[in-house]
C-alpha cells in the first residue's frame, strides 16, 4: 500500500502524540505508527509529574479537561534527611508556578482519544519499520500493518520511537556524537495500592540509601529505593521493601508510611544519554530518542514535550511561511534545555544517592548541599524553577 502524509511520526508515546495534535491545530496532516498494542500503550505506567508548561500547553491544546478534573496540582516537594522534612516551596518560590500529578498513561490515554475524535490517523502493531531517503526531500516509511506492507511517504519524518526504537540509527555514525553516562545504582519500585502518605513529593536521603514517595491516584502510590542495578527483583520479598521504606523514611515526628499489596514491581537502571544533532537531513529525533534523564527530576515526558513544541512551530513555519530557520535550528534549539535538565537531574542524583565508593569527605559534601539548599532562598529557587520546567523559550 502506498500512502503519502506531510508528516510521519514514528511513536505513538507522549511526543509523537503530542507533535500529531500540535500540527492537526495548524491544519498539518500527519501519520504516527506504533509497534505496541493500544492497550499496551495506554497501560504503561511511567511518569506522574506534569510541569507547569506541559499542564498549560495541554489546556491550551484541549486535551486538558480530564486532567484539570483529576490531576493533583502539588505546590511543593519535601527533602529529608537527618529524620527531618525540608519543604522547599515551589509556588512561593517560582511566582506562582506548580507541578500536576497525572500519570503519563492517563495524559496518552486523552491524546489518543483527542487524536481518534479528528480523525487522525494511528498504525497500531506495525512491524518492521525501515527509513529510506532521509537525507532526500522525499523521504519513506516502510513498515508491516496486518500482513500489508505499506510505504508512507513524507516530507519529514519524527522519530518519537523512544530510546529502543529504530529512527536514531539512521542518524550516521559519521554524523553523530553520543554522550553517556551510566550510574553505579538503580531504582527498584514499586506500586502500593494504600491512600498517600504525603501530601508532596518526599525525596530521602539516607544512610541505606535513596527513597522516594510520589502517588498515581488516591488509591494508588508510587514509591522507590535505591538498590543495586545488577539485582534480582526476586531477591526483595514485599516485606523487605516495605521495611526498606520505613527504615529510610523515618522522621523523629508521628509521620508514618501509608501501607497496602504491592501491585507491581521492578527494577530499573539508572543513566543520562544524549545524542546530538538531533535532527539529519529530513529526520528529526524527539524525546526517549534522542536523550535521557535520571529519573529523579521527574523530566523525560516534559523535555519530550519541549522538543515536540519546538518541531511543531518549525513545521508550521515551514509549510505556512515556506521557511526552514526553525528547522536548520531544531537541534541546537533543543539541546539547550536538553542539558539544562540532564544538568539538573544529575545534580539531583548526585546529591540524594548513596555511591558505591562514597567515604566520609564525599558523605560531608552531600550533607553540606542539602543544608545549603533548604536554608538558602537562592538555592531553594534554584531548585523549585527547574523543578517547575524552565519557560519553553529557555
Amino acid at each position: 500500500m502506498y500512502m503519502h502524509t506531510p508528516v510521519g511520526i514514528i511513536g505513538a508515546g507522549p511526543a509523537g502524540l503530542f507533535l500529531a495534535l500540535l500540527l492537526s491545530l495548524e491544519g498539518i496532516d500527519s501519520v504516527v505508527i506504533e509497534n505496541r498494542s493500544r492497550a499496551e500503550v495506554e497501560s504503561t505506567i511511567r511518569a506522574g509529574v506534569l510541569e507547569q508548561g506541559t499542564v498549560d500547553l495541554m489546556v491550551e491544546m484541549g486535551i486538558g479537561e480530564r486532567m484539570r478534573y483529576e490531576g493533583v496540582v502539588h505546590h511543593g516537594i519535601e527533602l529529608r534527611f537527618d529524620r527531618r522534612g525540608h519543604r522547599i516551596n515551589l509556588h512561593e518560590l517560582t511566582n506562582g508556578r506548580a507541578i500536576m500529578i497525572y500519570p503519563q498513561h492517563e495524559v496518552v490515554k486523552d491524546c489518543i482519544a483527542a487524536r481518534l475524535q479528528q480523525g487522525g490517523q494511528i498504525f497500531f502493531n506495525v512491524q518492521d519499520v525501515q527509513l529510506a531517503g532521509v537525507d532526500s526531500d522525499q523521504p519513506v516509511i516502510h513498515f508491516r500493518h496486518e500482513q500489508e506492507q505499506v510505504e508512507l511517504h513524507c516530507d519529514f519524518i519524527a522519530g518519537c520511537d523512544g530510546f529502543h526504537g529504530v529512527s536514531r540509527a539512521y542518524i550516521p555514525l559519521s554524523v553523530q556524537q553520543v554522550y553517556s553516562r551510566a550510574y553505579p545504582f538503580g531504582w527498584l519500585g514499586i506500586l502500593l495500592q494504600a491512600p498517600p502518605s504525603a501530601r508532596e513529593l518526599i525525596y530521602a536521603y539516607h544512610q541505606r540509601g535513596f527513597a522516594l514517595v510520589s502517588t498515581r491516584s488516591p488509591q494508588l502510590q508510587r514509591m522507590y529505593i535505591q538498590c543495586d542495578p545488577q539485582d534480582d527483583i526476586a531477591n526483595w520479598s514485599d516485606e523487605m521493601i516495605i521495611e526498606e521504606l520505613q527504615a529510610r523514611l523515618v522522621t523523629d515526628d508521628d509521620w508514618q508510611l501509608r501501607v497496602g499489596p504491592i501491585v507491581q514491581k521492578n527494577i530499573v537502571a539508572m543513566r543520562s544519554f544524549v545524542i546530538e544533532p538531533m535532527q539529519y537531513g529530513r529526520l528529526f529525533l524527539a524525546g526517549d530518542a534522542a536523550h535521557i534523564v535520571p529519573p529523579i527530576g521527574a523530566k523525560g515526558l516534559n523535555l519530550a514535550i519541549a522538543d515536540v513544541r519546538h518541531l511543531a512551530r518549525a513545521l508550521t513555519r515551514f509549510y505556512q511561511q515556506q521557511r526552514e530557520d526553525l528547522l536548520a535550528a531544531y537541534s541546537a534549539t533543543c539541546l539547550k534545555r536538553v542539558w539544562r535538565t540532564e544538568h539538573f537531574s544529575w545534580w539531583m542524583t548526585s546529591m540524594l544517592h548513596r555511591f558505591p565508593d562514597d567515604d566520609p569527605f564525599q558523605q560531608r559534601m552531600q550533607r553540606a548541599q542539602l543544608d545549603y539548599t533548604v536554608g538558602s532562598q537562592a538555592a531553594s529557587m534554584s531548585l523549585a524553577e527547574n523543578y517547575v520546567g524552565l519557560p519553553f523559550s529557555v
